[in-house]
């Protein structure tokens, strides 16, 4: 009876069949491939649920927040504290890319390298430049914002609706207590199709484990490397100070949110966790409003392991094909990358469709390069995504106590619970969360 209780945990059952994925992909490599349908369902389905769950908890959110100054103030705040991570995640990774040197020695002629495995990645690249981000944000029809999961257009919509029911507070109490249940029933559902975690979570392995292999890593491997050192960097030096600063253990939040971490894990993907991160992240205290308002952006703006990823990925290009960078040219670099890393999609692959963007309008660095990379993306695209919630858990919370939106004793109760001895499960979390 002891030993069957532990396996009723989400993120024992996700473990265990992580490992059992791996095993199945090393030892029968050709059937590893044909079971990524398994980690491909299960994300679609969660992210089907995704835009009308942030519609919702940020309609709800507006209308308690209430005063537009104070929506105002809070996104002002979020943003600010967005670019702030993202600049460091930047540096971060350039300097580990110059102590390390991950491609010296490689001497690579990017004349000579196939880069017709990049053609999939390429059309992802769109236009970075301000105005057209702006212009991306608007959906062609009210409908059309749900019509292709991006959380931005989901975003302006809720927010516009949001302030539509603040203005007209009689006729707007019915429909919000309408959007309510509809959140809530949303979530109920959400948590029937996380019970299949494990299983897209025993896909996603078999096939990275399967395809790749780890003999794909090859030479490649010192950039792996310094990639994860970079990213253990920043959340043990940027993260975890900040979160002292601010009265909290950074390991007792990343135990709190270890089954989300896990299921990131598995999937090389952001978007299955930010329905139940809403939930948790409410759960420890933070204002359901505030939380509704900076989890889905930072999800857009704050995508630090995408940061550190593109910085050290560019100087790694640079080194395997003896391309000498200067002081201004690294200057434009940062500078272009503070735009071509937001709005990158929470999802294996986006880290290389970003890069490429970034290169493109990086003449001296060049692109074929990228190709370097393709073979052992996959085994980077786990630390970019895990990097980028734990930012983001992180961040939510940072704003919720300057705006005086964190109930810290709530806060302390539940990360004293994460600790061992004491650790909650998922429903008893999902339970205790307040309602959107």
């Amino acid at each position: 009876m002891r030993l069957v209780r532990p396996l009723r945990l989400l993120y024992v059952q996700v473990v265990l069949a992580m490992v059992l994925g791996m095993a199945l992909g090393h030892f029968l490599p050709q059937a590893g491939p044909l079971l990524k349908p398994l980690s491909d369902g299960f994300i679609g389905l969660v992210r089907m649920m995704i835009a009308p769950i942030v519609f919702c908890t940020i309609v709800s959110g507006v209308t308690s927040l209430g005063s537009g100054n104070a929506i105002g103030r809070t996104i002002f705040r979020a943003l600010a504290l967005f670019y702030l991570l993202t600049a460091a995640a930047l540096a971060l990774g350039l300097v580990t890319a110059f102590v390390l040197r991950p491609g010296a020695g490689m001497h690579i002629d990017a004349s000579h390298l196939d880069v017709s495995n990049l053609a999939q990645y390429a059309k992802g690249t769109h236009p970075r430049d301000v105005v057209a981000f702006g212009m991306s944000l608007i959906p062609e029809t009210m409908l059309g914002a749900f019509d292709k999961g991006e959380v931005l257009p989901v975003l302006l919509l809720s927010l516009l609706f949001g302030f539509a029911l603040n203005s007209c507070p009689g006729a707007g109490r019915p429909v919000l207590a309408l959007i309510d249940g509809i959140a809530e029933t949303l979530f109920r559902i959400l948590a029937m199709i996380m019970r299949l975690a494990p299983l897209g979570a025993f896909g996603a392995m078999a096939f990275t484990v399967g395809r790749f292999g780890i003999r794909s890593v090859g030479s490649l491997g010192m950039l792996m490397v310094s990639f994860y050192v970079a990213c253990v960097l920043f959340i043990a030096l940027v993260l975890a100070l900040l979160a002292r600063v601010h009265g909290f253990a950074l390991w007792r939040l990343l135990r709190y949110l270890r089954e989300e971490l896990l299921i990131v894990l598995a999937t090389s993907s952001t978007e299955p966790v930010l329905p139940r991160l809403i939930a948790k992240l409410e759960a420890l205290g933070c204002d359901k409003g505030l939380v509704g308002l900076v989890l889905p952006a930072g999800y857009s703006f704050n995508l630090d392991g995408t940061a550190i990823y593109l910085t050290l990925a560019s100087m790694f290009i640079a080194q395997a094909c003896d391309v000498a960078v200067s002081a201004p040219q690294i200057a434009a670099m940062l500078a272009v990358m503070l735009l071509t890393s937001k709005g990158a999609a929470g999802v294996s692959g986006s880290g290389l469709v970003a890069l490429i963007a970034t290169l493109t309008v990086i003449p001296d660095l060049p692109v074929a390069g990228v190709a370097l990379l393709v073979g052992i993306d996959r085994f980077m695209s786990e630390a970019r995504a895990l990097t980028s919630v734990v930012s983001n858990a992180c961040a939510v919370i940072f704003v919720s106590m300057w705006e005086g939106a964190c109930d810290r004793a709530c806060l302390g109760r539940m990360l004293g619970a994460a600790t061992p001895g004491g650790a909650q499960s998922a429903e008893e979390v999902a339970r205790n969360a307040p309602k959107t």
